[in-house]
């Protein structure tokens, strides 16, 4: 028999949450819910879904946050939104932030459970893909869901997870400063305070990992009083 495919529910209106519950229950699918953001990272970190629907205006952390840093764990999962918000630039950050689908309340709940299966049955063909998941800087390639970095020479370095996703959110904003309060949310989720000499050591890593030369720095820069950027200019591809 085949397993019952999961998905986590957030939603802090608790009506809302049980109606959904039920509905996804008796299509056959197994529901873990939550009610504020920083416990569904708590509950993602800890279980493995096939789907996530996040509102977005929901205590603690943000829905746009929660999808953020889920995407940086895991590129895969589809999320969808399901959210009061209906101005097109919502939408545009909610689709940027890593999502799949963009629901507004109030919705039809049969539209509801077909986008739900469209986007499991679409995830799980997603399986495939996991070697995509990578991104190049100079001759050194980074393979963000294993964990390692591959040198031109074949070689390879592991990667600690926490390393793998400050890479990601300072590449995916990339030419951008990224605060210390941005990464402690995405990074850390807030579960221990790293003092800034602990973010710097990491930028000080991939220094030694990446530039050409560490003393001058082209691709990773701290920010005095801001935090710090990833800067890809193709025009440094050289050796320097």
């Amino acid at each position: 028999m085949q397993a019952k495919q999961r998905i986590l529910l957030v939603e802090d209106e608790e009506h809302l949450l049980e109606a959904i519950k039920l509905n996804l229950e008796l299509e056959g699918y197994r529901v873990t819910t939550a009610t504020d953001g920083k416990k569904a990272l708590k509950i993602f970190k800890e279980e493995r879904f096939n789907l996530i629907i996040l509102d977005v205006m929901i205590p603690e952390i943000d829905g746009f946050q929660v999808a953020e840093t889920i995407r940086l764990q895991n590129t895969e999962v589809p999320i969808m939104f399901l959210t009061a918000k209906n101005s097109s630039e919502d939408r545009i950050t909610g689709l940027k932030k890593g999502a799949d689908d963009y629901l507004v309340k109030p919705f039809n709940l049969e539209e509801l459970i077909l986008r739900v299966g469209n986007l499991i049955r679409r995830g799980m063909k997603g399986d495939d893909l996991k070697e995509i998941n990578s991104y190049s800087i100079g001759d050194k390639t980074i393979y963000f869901n294993s964990y390692e970095l591959h040198h031109a020479d074949g070689t390879v370095t592991s990667l600690t997870k926490k390393e793998t996703m400050l890479l990601k959110l300072l590449i995916e904003r990339r030419n951008e400063a990224v605060s210390r309060e941005q990464i402690l949310e995405t990074v850390w989720n807030y579960d221990v305070y790293p003092s800034t000499r602990t973010i710097d050591n990491f930028i000080l890593t991939f220094r030694k990992y990446f530039e050409p030369d560490q003393k001058h720095p082209i691709y990773f820069h701290s920010i005095r009083g801001v935090g710090y950027k990833f800067t890809d200019n193709p025009d440094h591809n050289a050796e320097a």
